[in-house]
This record gives C-alpha cells, sequence and structure tokens, in this order.
C-alpha cells in the first residue's frame, strides 16, 4: 500500500512538517489516487513549482498535472508577457473550469495576482466541427472579439489567417495550429499544420479556441476601460499614452497591470477553484507575501509620477496577504513545512557519497544497502549517467538492473534497480520499506545534467539573402551594379499585371526588375550599407570593377585549385555506413531535426564516404544543434572502427560533452573516456593507455589531446568546438593530423577569416540557421550603466525562479563590484567566477550555480563556453563597448537556451560617448536579435573589418566594389573553368541564364498570396531553383498553404521549369506567344548543334532565323500549360543524352 499524506476534510485545517521536497512530490502523487477530488499545490517560489512538476509526473504519470505560470513580469512592467505563458495560463483556468485536471501546481505570487472573472473564459470560448456551416464575417467578428490578431502567417497561439477559402488558425492553449479548409460556406476538413514549414500534418474532427487575452478587446470592453480609467487615474487622461492606445484600439505592451479596468469586478485564482478542491501549501508563503508586497509597493512609489503612463494601486491588482490567507480558509488545507530533522514519513539517508581517491569509492553506499532491510532504486539523470554509474558499480562488484520507470518498481524486488528520471533528492521512508538514491548523494559537488528541450523541431530556412532587406538597402544587380531597393510593385506591360522589384541607381533612376529573374540580384554585403557605392545606369563604372575584379579572381582561383590539388592528392579513408545501426542511433535523438541541421549532417556524411579527408565547417548559432551533427559523424567513424577525438576549449565544455556523448552511446559498446584536469592521475593513465590499445572509442579533452604523449591506435575523426577559441599553434598542430584524418569543426561565431576561407571554399561549410522550436529570440537593450535597471533585471529573473550572469571583465576590481551588487540586491546570493581562481574552486563555483544553488554569478569572460544552464535567462554585460561583435554574441548566447523569454542587457561606461567600430559593433547586436544570428554577424564583422585576402596580405577592396556575394560566384565560375582546363573569361562573369517571356501574367496575385514580403521570398526561392523537383515541391506547399494555383502563378511556374532546362542548353531567350516562339541561343551553346540541325530538317514547322535563333510555328497555343508542353516536348529532344 504506498505511503500518502492525510489531506484534511470538510474545510479543516492541518500541519506537517517534512525533511525531503522530493519525498513530498511522491506523497502527492500517491495521495491524489485516493482523494478522487482535485488538489491544488501552492509554492513558495517559481522553481519549486517547475520541479514539483517534473517529479509528480515521474512517479505517476497518469495523472493531470498542470503548472499556472507566472507572466515573468515585474509589477507595472511596460512589456507584456509572451504569448505561449498567456496560452499556458488560459488552458490551465479552462481546465479547472471544465474539471479536467488532477493537479494544480502554482507559485505564490503568481496566486496574488487578480484574473479575469469566470464567466469572461465561458462567454469567448468556441468550437469548431468538420461538416459544419461556417460564415466567415461571423467568423471573423469572433475572433476578433476575443482578441485574435489578423496575420499574414500564423506562426503564434492567438494569431489567424484568412486566405480565401482557406482559414489557419493558431488556439490558445493548442500546441500546434490549424489550417481549415472551406468548400462554399462548409468546413471540409480541419489539419494541424507546422510552423516553421507551414506545411499540414495530420487532420482533426474538433478544435476548441479559447481567447487570445486574458481581458476582453471588444467596443463594450473598451468603453469600460476608458470610463473606469477616467473614475479611478487622477489627471488627463490625454497626456497617457496606454490611455491613447486603448482607445485608438490597439493593444499597448504592458497593458496586463490595467485587466481590472476591462471588468466590473475580476477573481482571484482561489474563486476558481470549486468546494471540492484541497489545497496544500507548500513552504514558507507569508514571508514570500511580504517580500512581494513590499517590492511591489517601492515599485509603485517609484514609478506612479509619470504622467503619460499611471498605473493603478497595487490592491487593485493583487491579493493581499489577510485577503489570501482569509479566501483559502474556504478550501480543505494541509500546510507543509520543511525541516532537516527526521519526521513521520521519512528519515534522513546517511552519507552515500562516492570518493574515487580511496580503494573502495563506493563504501558508503556498500555499507548502507548491506544495512539495509527493504527495497533501494538508484535514480540517474539521464540514459548516459546510467551507464556511466552501471560502469562504476560494475566494476565494483554492486549488481544493478535497468528498469523502465517508477510502476516498475512495484513489481520488482532487485537489490539495486537503476532508473532514469529527473529527482532533486533522495529519500528513505522512516519503516525503511523503500530508499530512494539519486545522484545528488553520489556526487554532492557535481553539475547534473538537465536536458529539457521541447520534442519537435522542424523549419522551413528562408532564403536569408532577400528575406532580410529592408526599404533602402544596398543591393546588387549582375548587369546593372549597386543600386537600392524600393519596393514590389505591379506594371501591366501590355499582356496583363506583371510584379517588378524596383531599384534605385544614381540621380533618381529606376530598374524594374521582372521577378521571373530574380537570379540577376542579390543582397550586397562587402562594407557597411551606408558605404556602399551607388552606381548610375549605363555607365562603365560597374563594367570595369567586375573586370578589375575578375583579373584578381583568376590568381586567386589558381592558388585555391592548387590547395585543392595537394588535399585531392592525399587518399582520406572511406568510411563504411552501417545503415540500420545507424537509423537505430538516430532515432535516440528526441527532437525533430531541423531542415539545415539535416542538410549539414548529409553533408558531412557524404564527406566520411568519400575517400578525401574532411575538413568541414559547421557554423550554427549557439544551442542550434551542432553537436547533433558531430554525434552523427563520430558513430560512422566507430561504426568502421576508428577512434573519435573531440577537442574543446575548456575543462567545463569537456565535462558537458563527455556528458552528451556518454548519453548518446549509452545504449552501445562504445567507451567514451575524458581527458581534462577533473580526472585523476589514474584515470587519465587509464585512458592515455587505452587510446594506445584502442580500447577506448571516443576521447573528449582540452588541448592535451594535442600533446606528444597522446598515441592514438587508430585515429579517424577529430571534431573541435568553437574553433575561435584556440590559438595558431594549436591549429598547426591540428594540421599536421589534417593532412588524412576527417576534421569536423564547430563554432557559432567563426572569425572573418576563417568564414571567408569556406565562402572561397577551401573548407566545406554548413550553415544552421533554424532555431529549434520554443526557442525565442534574446530581447536585447543597449543602455548606459544604470544601478536601477539593474535592479530590476535581476528581480524580474528571481521572480520566475531564473539565474543571472553579471559579466564584469576586470578581476582587479571584481570584489569592488561585488560589495556594490550585494548592498544593491539583498534578497540575491551572488558567486564570483574568474580565471586566476584555483581550479578546484572555480570548479565548485560553476557546478553550484549549474545546480542552482545560487542567483548570481558575478564573472569574466571565462563564461564565453561555458555549459548550458537552461535556467540562467538574464545576462548583464558591464562596459559592453570593450568587447568584440563575435565575443558580445557567444556572451549573449549563454542565456535563452530553453524557451523562456531572455534578457541581455550591454550596459555602456556612464558618460563615454562610443566612437565608430564600437557603436557600430553594439548597434549590429541590437539589429540581430533573430535566432540564428551568429552566421549573420559573422558577416556583419566582415562588413565592420574586411575580410582581406585569404591568401595574401592585401586588404580585399573588390569586396567593397562589387559585394561579397557576386565576389564568390565569379571566383567559383573561376575555379570551374580552370578545372576543366579552360582560361577563365574575364569578360563573360555573368551567369548565362535564360529569358523567358510567355505573354501572359506570371505572379502570385496579390488576393492569393497577401504579404508582399511573403511573395518576395517565394520569387527569390522559385530564382534560386535548380531542377524540376525543387518547384513542384515550392508548388506542393503554395497549394498546401494557400489554395489551388490561380492561372498567374501556374504560369509563374511554368516559365520556371523553362528557365531551368533553357540554362542547361545555353538559351539566352525564349519568347512564346499562342501562335509563334523563338528561341535565342547564347555565342557557345552547351549542346552538339547537329541535334538542332536534325531537329529542323525532321520538323517542318520549326525554322533558322540567323545564326543563334531558331524560330517553332504552331497552332493556336492559347493556354499556357498546353505551350509549355510543347516546347518542353522540343527542348527534351536536343538535351545531351547524359542529362536524359
Amino acid at each position: 500500500m504506498p505511503i500518502s499524506l492525510q489531506i484534511p476534510s470538510n474545510k479543516q485545517r492541518a500541519s506537517i512538517t517534512l525533511n525531503s521536497k522530493s519525498g513530498l512530490s511522491l506523497l502527492i502523487a500517491n495521495t491524489v489516487g485516493d482523494l478522487n477530488s482535485p488538489l491544488a499545490v501552492i509554492c513558495q517560489k517559481a522553481s519549486d513549482a517547475n520541479r514539483l512538476v517534473e517529479e509528480i509526473k515521474f512517479f505517476n504519470k497518469k495523472l493531470r498535472v498542470h503548472l499556472f505560470p507566472d507572466w515573468e513580469t515585474l509589477p507595472f512592467d511596460t512589456f507584456s508577457p509572451h504569448q505561449d505563458l498567456i496560452s499556458q495560463r488560459l488552458e490551465t483556468l479552462y481546465q479547472i473550469d471544465t474539471k479536467n485536471i488532477d493537479i494544480l501546481i502554482v507559485p505564490v505570487i503568481t496566486a496574488l495576482y487578480y484574473l479575469p472573472p469566470r464567466e469572461f473564459l465561458n462567454s469567448y470560448v468556441f468550437f469548431l466541427k468538420t461538416k459544419e456551416l461556417l460564415n466567415l464575417d461571423e467568423f471573423r467578428e469572433k475572433l476578433r472579439k476575443a482578441s485574435y490578431s489578423a496575420v499574414s502567417q500564423v506562426v503564434a497561439p492567438g494569431e489567424y489567417a484568412i486566405k480565401g477559402g482557406i482559414i489557419d488558425v493558431f488556439p490558445m492553449g493548442s500546441v500546434l495550429p490549424y489550417r481549415i479548409d472551406l468548400f462554399d460556406t462548409e468546413i471540409e476538413s480541419i489539419r494541424t499544420f507546422d510552423v516553421d514549414t507551414q506545411r499540414s500534418i495530420y487532420k482533426v474532427s474538433e478544435i476548441r479556441l479559447l481567447p487570445a487575452k486574458e481581458f476582453p478587446t471588444d467596443d463594450e470592453a473598451r468603453t469600460k476601460f476608458r470610463t473606469q480609467y477616467r473614475e479611478i487615474i487622477e489627471g488627463d487622461p490625454s497626456k497617457s499614452l496606454i490611455y491613447k492606445e486603448v482607445s485608438k484600439g490597439s493593444n499597448p505592451p504592458g497593458i496586463e497591470y490595467y485587466l481590472p479596468l476591462f471588468f466590473d469586478h475580476v477573481s482571484s485564482l482561489l474563486s476558481y477553484l470549486d468546494q471540492d478542491w484541497s489545497v496544500i501549501l507548500a513552504g514558507d508563503l507569508a514571508s514570500e507575501i511580504k517580500d512581494f508586497w513590499s517590492d511591489a509597493n517601492s515599485r509603485y512609489r517609484l514609478l506612479r509620477g509619470d504622467p503619460e503612463r499611471p498605473i493603478l494601486d497595487p490592491s487593485r491588482l493583487f491579493l493581499s496577504e489577510d485577503t489570501f490567507f482569509s479566501e483559502i480558509k474556504k478550501l480543505s488545507l494541509l500546510s507543509v513545512h520543511m525541516s532537516d530533522n527526521d519526521d513521520k514519513y521519512f528519515s534522513q539517508l546517511p552519507n552515500l557519497s562516492i570518493n574515487r581517491r580511496q580503494e573502495d569509492p563506493l563504501k558508503n553506499l556498500r555499507s548502507f544497502i548491506s544495512n539495509h532491510s527493504g527495497n533501494a532504486v538508484l535514480i540517474a539523470d539521464s540514459p548516459g549517467r546510467r551507464e556511466t554509474i552501471k560502469t562504476l558499480f560494475h566494476e565494483n562488484a554492486i549488481q544493478t538492473t535497468d528498469i523502465e520507470g517508477w510502476d516498475d518498481l512495484q513489481s520488482r524486488n532487485e537489490r539495486l534497480p537503476i532508473a532514469v528520471g529527473l529527482i532533486d533528492h533522495g529519500f528513505v521512508f522512516l519503516d525503511g520499506s523503500l530508499a530512494v538514491i539519486t545522484e545528488s548523494e553520489l556526487y554532492p559537488q557535481q553539475t547534473r545534467t538537465v536536458n529539457k528541450r521541447d520534442q519537435k523541431i522542424s523549419t522551413e530556412n528562408l532564403v536569408r539573402d532577400l528575406s532580410e532587406i529592408r526599404k533602402d538597402d544596398p543591393i546588387v544587380h549582375i548587369q546593372h551594379g549597386i543600386g537600392r531597393y524600393k519596393e514590389l510593385v505591379m506594371l501591366d506591360m501590355g499582356e496583363g499585371d506583371t510584379e517588378f522589384l524596383t531599384i534605385e541607381y544614381a540621380e533618381g533612376d529606376l530598374l524594374y526588375v521582372p521577378v521571373s529573374q530574380l537570379e540577376m540580384i542579390s543582397r550586397y554585403s562587402g562594407g557597411p550599407p551606408e558605404t556602399a557605392p551607388v552606381h548610375r545606369l549605363g555607365s562603365e563604372k560597374w563594367d570595369k570593377a567586375k573586370k578589375k575584379a575578375a583579373k584578381k579572381i583568376r590568381d586567386t582561383a589558381a592558388e585555391l585549385l592548387n590547395i585543392y590539388a595537394q588535399r585531392a592528392s592525399k587518399k582520406g579513408l572511406s568510411r563504411r555506413l552501417d545503415t540500420t545501426g545507424y537509423a537505430t542511433f538516430c532515432e535516440d535523438f528526441p527532437f525533430t531535426v531541423t531542415r539545415d541541421q539535416n542538410q549539414a549532417i548529409e553533408d558531412t556524411i557524404d564527406d566520411l564516404k568519400s575517400d578525401k579527408p574532411m575538413d568541414r565547417l559547421i557554423c550554427g548559432d549557439v544551442g542550434f544543434g551542432k553537436t547533433e551533427v558531430a554525434l552523427r559523424a563520430a558513430y560512422v567513424a566507430i561504426a568502421d572502427n576508428a577512434q573519435v577525438a573531440v577537442l574543446v576549449p575548456t575543462t567545463l565544455l569537456a565535462e558537458q560533452h563527455f556528458q552528451t556523448f556518454s548519453d548518446r552511446f549509452a545504449s552501445l559498446p562504445v567507451q567514451v573516456r575524458e581527458l581534462s584536469r577533473f580526472r585523476s592521475k589514474k584515470e587519465v593513465t587509464e585512458t592515455i593507455e587505452g587510446l594506445k590499445t584502442g580500447k577506448v572509442d571516443i576521447v573528449i579533452g582540452t588541448h592535451k589531446l594535442l600533446s606528444k604523449e597522446i598515441q592514438f591506435n587508430n585515429l579517424g575523426l577529430i571534431i573541435v568546438d568553437e574553433e575561435h577559441r584556440f590559438g595558431v599553434r594549436h591549429k598547426e598542430a591540428l594540421k599536421a593530423l589534417r593532412a588524412e584524418t576527417d576534421i569536423l569543426t564547430l563554432t557559432a561565431t567563426p572569425i572573418p577569416r576563417t568564414l571567408a576561407m569556406s565562402m572561397e571554399g577551401l573548407r566545406d561549410f554548413s550553415v544552421i540557421t533554424t532555431p529549434p522550436e520554443k526557442r525565442l529570440s534574446i530581447k536585447t537593450f543597449v543602455m548606459t550603466y544604470s544601478q536601477g535597471m539593474i535592479k530590476e533585471a535581476v528581480l524580474r529573473e528571481l521572480k520566475r525562479g531564473g539565474q543571472i550572469y553579471y559579466l564584469h571583465n576586470e578581476v582587479d576590481t571584481i570584489e569592488r563590484e561585488l560589495e556594490k551588487l550585494t548592498e544593491m540586491l539583498p534578497e540575491a546570493s551572488i558567486r564570483v567566477a574568474h580565471g586566476q581562481m584555483h581550479e578546484r574552486d572555480l570548479e565548485y563555483v560553476m557546478r553550484d550555480f549549474y545546480q542552482g544553488r545560487f542567483n548570481i554569478l558575478l564573472c569574466t569572460t571565462i563564461i564565453e563556453t561555458g555549459i548550458d544552464i537552461p535556467t540562467a535567462n538574464t545576462i548583464i554585460i558591464n562596459r559592453a563597448e570593450k568587447f568584440g561583435l563575435a565575443q558580445l554574441h557567444q556572451l549573449r548566447g549563454r542565456v535563452g537556451r530553453s524557451h523562456h523569454q531572455a534578457y541581455a542587457y550591454l550596459m555602456t561606461t556612464d558618460g563615454v560617448k562610443l566612437k565608430g567600430p564600437a557603436k557600430k559593433r553594439l548597434e549590429a547586436i541590437q539589429l540581430m536579435e533573430d535566432l540564428g544570428s551568429g552566421f549573420f554577424l559573422a558577416m556583419h564583422d566582415l562588413e565592420i573589418r574586411g575580410a582581406g585576402e585569404v591568401l595574401g596580405d592585401s586588404q580585399s577592396g573588390d569586396l567593397q566594389e562589387i559585394g561579397f556575394q557576386l565576389y564568390v560566384e565569379m571566383l567559383d565560375r573561376a575555379v570551374q573553368s580552370l578545372k576543366s582546363g579552360k582560361e577563365p573569361n574575364i569578360d563573360i562573369q555573368i551567369p548565362r541564364g535564360t529569358e523567358v517571356v510567355l505573354h501572359t501574367p506570371t505572379l502570385l496575385p496579390d488576393e492569393y498570396c497577401p504579404d508582399v514580403h511573403e511573395r518576395l521570398i517565394i520569387y527569390k526561392r522559385l530564382a534560386n531553383t535548380s531542377d524540376n523537383m525543387q518547384i513542384e515541391k515550392i508548388e506542393e506547399e503554395l497549394i498546401d498553404r494557400f489554395g489551388l494555383l490561380p492561372e498567374e502563378s501556374k504560369a509563374l511556374l511554368a516559365s520556371h521549369h523553362l528557365r531551368i532546362i533553357g540554362k542547361k542548353l545555353g538559351i539566352s531567350k525564349i519568347d512564346s506567344a499562342p501562335h509563334k516562339t523563338k528561341l535565342a541561343f547564347h555565342a557557345e551553346p552547351l549542346f552538339d548543334p547537329m541535334e538542332i540541325i536534325e531537329l529542323v530538317q525532321m520538323r517542318n514547322n520549326i525554322r533558322f532565323s540567323g545564326p543563334s535563333k531558331i524560330i517553332c510555328e504552331h497552332d493556336n497555343l492559347e493556354l499556357t500549360e498546353e505551350r509549355v508542353k510543347y516546347l518542353m516536348e522540343i527542348l527534351n529532344k536536343i538535351i545531351p543524352n547524359k542529362e536524359n
């Protein structure tokens, strides 16, 4: 019979003392089964609430446990909570209202906030079913009243888009958005779809829509807001920004702190709970409420004087301590207090720590198990940790057995079962029937790796080239030079509307480029945009700049080829791919691979299978899945009997990678070892010996790996992480290995020269720019140093149970900074970390921070390549003007590794005026808030600093003149010419595209795809296609997202099919009218001219018109599709055989 809590009934109160927080989780999980009524647990801290949710689910998977999350903002904040949090809150309130919940967990501060009345939720929730009739106007009005926002593309909860007969909507409280297909007015089907790819996933028969905000936004509610505002708030409402914005019909940031003005009355969370609810109060809630009120009152006094933003009295927004405790008395109550003494349920576990320096490292545990009469279970943090612990136990003669979860424990009675779960601390029942041991007891000083990431990741990678373009950005047209982008416009050239991209050149000249020819256009990136030249249309300046660059490029290409030849002549080993084992290994990856991550994996595996030594750079933002690429490459090498070395710059990173690799290879007979100063001398000697004999398969270590004493039995792959942290000497040592060994390099912010080398083809190169789903971009603020702002940032983070990095990069004054912070923030616990500390002390500080034992880490740039800490989501960088761009990005990437909104505050020294590059760097990092911007920041650095020639010493002015992209394209073509034994032609450096004219509109009509930006991206993606399959994929996506293609869009796709085949044949123009088609060829066609002569001889309706043109006459083919079919048939006859 499981032990459970005695919860009083009939509004009685009781109180108990416990010594184990994790024990409380088990008692709650056992109790709810017996109660037959729902239970609310009100915790002292947000971090306790998050832990309880995880632990209760581990102890009983069947329970419906809901966390009611906080807004994660401070009282009277000027930003609004994230939509995902509002979605989760409304979902939880709805489940409480419909009695679809077993356990509600809420931090006490969150329970103090007033909420909308219960009837609000019920009056705005509605359902949709297939086969029902739907009046679009009524539906739109319903969504508007429920505060849903009309957008062009749905990406977040609370948004909708109506595109003809297709409606996309992302209901609040739902994990996925839905696509509703209408047949006239009937709902034909409802499908879920992926936010990132916008493609459908599976069908459902019914959906529920909750309101999108916690307050109504219809006209009636806005009128009520204005009336109550004038009654309650003193001062002139016409001066108040909030009042003006709401009157205009918008919801300004921070509007949530005016919530009571939208209603006649508000409710507390406790009033949502009916009489049958029981409540557990866990911890010292009274002191937490007192602290919150003192903070709220001081913020109120500080902020209330602002006439533009007058604020409500705190008593209208939050329950007072007395109100909270009197409301809670209406329910059955159990108060739980924590103490270190034995209680009526649990006794303390003895010291079980593992001491590797003793002869018997497991002496403490062994003695406990032999004296313990009941069952014992060990809970490891992850599968990899379970394998590490099992190996250690078996070496020391303690037998173990794996169990799947808590439920399996009941039916087994082996001496030491091991399960995998995230339990904070162990405990033992007073009667000795069961002891639960966790890693906290075995390794009291060790970092615990907690990988909490959302399950599904999948993203369509935007064509960054034009998706980032803004009005007046410099843009390169390959024939006419550099101008400024203006807009997309519709023009009728006598054959119906066609869409054009407008570029403005010097003296106001405009160039209109048809959207079907966007391959002629690229974004300029050869220096800061403001210094980009603007050419005159028709002048020779552009041609001269291109010719000058082409001459220089020819020499660079020749040198590059020489290097290529040296690398190609050295044979590497081609790896065999064990497809079955590899597929099983990939299944262990708990997330969906993003599109460019998948591309990077495929490229890497292809490199390993080829017989040339691999030298690939994987450039991906912090936390975007570069490690998974490395893991899969390591699997391929190991499966082919080779050893793998992983080289990292810091001991902390070595420790983290060791955990990750151990986790993923847990189920395979693979030996993973770590070489770092955290390992004892004996372990290091064993590892070195194992590498020599081949017993060790994967070794992870710092630069010690490059020392002479390390000898490998059969080294096949080197993985270098955070490459930009290694010095020249280490890289030279790597180069010696590079000739025959495969090398995979991972970095978030490559050095400009590394980046340029990759761009110029010296190294193979993959970019991962798609963020894992649910990852929010980091809000970045650049400001002068301000104590008030620091206090606010810290309190905002502490309120949601998080941690903070405070970066002060001067060891001499760091202790003084500590005194300043301690005085400023008495509620926070602060520790210091810097490179001049003793190694062991530094290690303990970092591990304690990881385990959440203190809130603020005051540190130097030592954290630049630190370990992932999902709960640290605020970073404050003091004297930010002193850092380089890559360094700022890397430091900022320490936060934002979970799905909480992360904040970065870049504080500049008070009173110091920022000069050129420092100012530009800070502006660049603030602009690049987007996820995946590491690579683009490096490009930006390349623009701010210039790359310099990769092989020579001269700074490259050609980049500035013609732009980076064109430079790389021209270089690539020069290399291809030299490879095939031809001299690169300096004059013909323009890609030989095919112009297609069909005498019919070819575009995406405005009513089909209304968003200009979206159209531009699709046009550019079509222009970048190089085979018919890519066009077909885009066609499927368009139908899926916007409905069946109109005639103009069919013609657009048809013109691209013709462009692709035309380019293969060297056709310069295809001009096709209903009765006649003209084909013009380039001077050097790409096929055997005899094929054309034979075609003209065979067909009466085809004739020559001059040396390089043919004319085909045909029946009246009005329909574009028929004409394209006819042309495809003719053109396929002259394609060289190898293409068929």
